[in-house]
């Protein structure tokens, strides 16, 4: 199980979100790209760069993203907010190892096919947002009318192999991973990253037990409720 700790950037600071809410953001630091050495320097082999100015219309951090990417020495997975070819394909070029295809996949199935088709599926990942089992969309703030199941089935069947799959009502909140819901969609044939209410080192050891091959951890590693050494043991990277 690979394990990626998350720096989720807004105004250029490092926060954390509790159920998707843009306003109720708590600063976990100024520097993203130092937060990002410390977990190299911990062991991390990834971590997971979220734009979250840009994933609820807010702006964006793209000259951050940038200067983040050309200066982290480890493998950077990068989502949030991106919807377009042309933006997924600017990370890609700035040498992001992997770039989340976020809540468009789900109103747009043509962006999956065209970026697997040129960039192949190595380098993207689909994120899968669920709110009560429906896909949620518009960082979080809607609900399409398709089963979190569903777009999985479909982006499998479009030549996917990743999936990042988030309950999105336990994000930030320490509730503790879909673990169910993740498997279920691995059990299609993807490769799942779960996130969202990693609290402890149990709930990593049933991400690992589940099989499943990730896991996105933040709001527990940023308050000290277990170091990413201990993470990583546990996660057996």
């Amino acid at each position: 199980m690979e394990l990626y700790p998350a720096v989720d950037v807004q105004g250029g600071r490092v926060v954390r979100l509790r159920q998707g809410e843009a306003h109720r953001a708590t600063a976990y630091g100024d520097d993203p790209v130092a937060v990002a050495r410390e977990f190299a320097r911990a062991g991390a082999r990834w971590v997971h760069f979220v734009d979250l100015d840009r994933a609820f219309g807010h702006g964006d951090n793209r000259a951050l993203a940038r200067r983040f990417l050309a200066a982290v020495e480890v493998k950077v997975q990068v989502g949030g907010g991106l919807r377009t070819d042309d933006a997924i394909e600017e990370m890609l070029a700035w040498g992001a190892a992997r770039v989340v295809i976020g809540t468009k996949a789900a109103t747009d199935a043509g962006i999956v096919e065209r970026l697997l088709a040129r960039h192949g599926p190595e380098r993207l990942v689909v994120g899968i947002d669920a709110k009560n089992g429906q896909v949620a969309v518009r960082g979080w703030t809607e609900v399409f009318d398709l089963t979190a199941m569903q777009l999985a089935e479909r982006v499998k069947r479009q030549g996917a192999r990743t999936v990042i799959y988030t309950d999105v009502a336990r994000d930030g909140m320490l509730a503790g991973p879909d673990v169910a819901g993740a498997r279920a969609i691995a059990a299609l044939g993807l490769d799942v990253i779960a996130s969202g209410g990693v609290a402890s080192l149990d709930d990593l050891r049933q991400i690992r037990d589940g099989g499943l091959a990730g896991a996105i951890v933040g709001r527990a590693l940023y308050e000290g409720r277990f170091t990413l050494s201990e993470a990583l043991q546990c996660s057996g990277a």
